[in-house]
């Protein structure tokens, strides 16, 4: 070998090994530039500073160590659901299956899903049935809208509606047995008239085949077009509810920018001017109102004349939506049912797991069909009378 070529594969061998050099050198670098995972480094802390295994056995260890995130609220004991089961529960799961219907109480996880869907206890599986709450959600599962409350999957461009929706919903709930149903859906302001027509249809459509089965829409805002609000509330239907979430300072941070309270209110009016005989909306607390937010926000639903109002707790759903502000005690629950009783709603439910179609049907025949509403309207007309003509008397 030639003292050149030996001089070539010398010089060779020093660039790569400079080239390795360089590169371990970048790599260690990197990592040490890399953020130290502040998380991991408090969990070895706390592993660190708690008990040793000698404390443990000697049981001088202490009663309880706190790990995770302390920050945020802790689930109180009554916000703790069990496990759904029942033989009305699985029958409803299984022909929820069979059928391809979308149900809200699935896709928003509402912890009262095996009570509503579980009927009445000690009763036939049939009475069962009859006595179950579902809420059917119609136009797909995918919404335009992505409030920060809510775990529906959203997207500008939804899939288009099935047009044979209305008459396959019909059908299977037909064949259901239930006795009372709600129909809701996920807002599509893809669409021209927001879905309207298509709700209506469904509606029809189920009076038509079972004209027994009660039926409540839980309705969007339409983008504010009172003419297709009136499309729907003219449908045949028994119930119009629209949600006002929350209250009018907190809907820009709780709902989407395209909803507002006073929206809201002009949906549910609309409907009460189109004959609808029973209204209804619901709140959500612990998102961060206040007491004379909520007061102000029940004085408005009054001015437009809603019957029904339900209370419950805010649950975050998932660590990608808005956190939750506090947990609200059962008792103040039941002070905002006394004092919207108070006001003159037709029915309140108030409870930390209630949602807005919390055992819909059970309120509606307990309070609507068995004339109590209307007991409770004439003994309240009955004392504005004799306090009026207390007052006449004594001028």
């Amino acid at each position: 070998m030639s003292r050149y070529s030996t001089t070539v594969q010398s010089l060779l061998r020093s660039s790569v090994k400079k080239q390795s050099a360089d590169l371990h050198r970048s790599v260690s670098q990197a990592r040490w530039l890399a953020t130290p995972s502040s998380s991991r480094s408090e969990f070895s802390q706390k592993l660190a500073d708690g008990p040793s295994l000698d404390e443990f056995i000697s049981g001088n260890a202490p009663e309880r160590v706190v790990l995770g995130n302390t920050s945020q609220p802790r689930l109180p004991s009554y916000l703790k659901t069990s496990i759904p089961k029942g033989a009305s529960f699985a029958k409803i799961k299984k022909d929820l299956r069979g059928l391809g219907l979308h149900t809200v109480c699935e896709e928003a996880r509402c912890p009262n899903i095996g009570d509503c869907w579980g009927g009445k206890e000690g009763a036939t599986e049939e009475e069962g049935k009859r006595a179950a709450t579902a809420t059917i959600m119609l136009m797909g599962d995918t919404c335009t809208r992505g409030c920060r409350f809510c775990s529906v999957k959203t997207s500008r461009t939804p899939p288009p509606l099935d047009p044979h929706e209305p008459e396959n919903t019909a059908e299977a709930i037909s064949r259901w047995g239930l006795g009372y149903i709600v129909l809701t859906s996920v807002d599509r302001d893809d669409l021209v008239d927001g879905g309207a027509y298509h709700f209506a249809e469904t509606i029809r459509k189920i009076k038509q085949k079972a004209p027994q089965i009660l039926v409540e829409a839980l309705t969007g805002d339409f983008d504010g077009s009172l003419p297709m609000v009136s499309v729907v509330a003219k449908s045949g239907l028994d119930v119009y509810a629209h949600n006002i979430e929350t209250t009018e300072a907190m809907t820009p941070y709780v709902r989407d920018r395209r909803a507002t309270f006073r929206r809201s209110l002009s949906v549910l009016e609309q409907a009460k001017k189109d004959g609808v005989r029973v209204t209804k909306t619901s709140i959500m607390l612990g998102v961060g109102e206040s007491e004379d937010q909520v007061m102000d926000a029940l004085r408005e639903l009054r001015k437009v004349d809603v019957d029904v109002v339900t209370f419950g707790q805010y649950m975050r759903p998932t660590k990608r939506h808005m956190k939750v502000d506090r947990y609200v005690e059962p008792a103040e629950f039941d002070r905002w049912k006394q004092v919207a009783e108070d006001m003159g709603f037709l029915y309140v439910a108030s409870g930390p797991l209630v949602r807005s179609s919390y055992k819909a049907g059970e309120y509606f025949i307990e309070n609507v069909l068995k004339g109590k509403a209307t007991e409770k309207r004439a003994k309240k007309l009955a004392t504005e009378d004799a306090l009026q003509q207390d007052s006449a008397s004594v001028q």
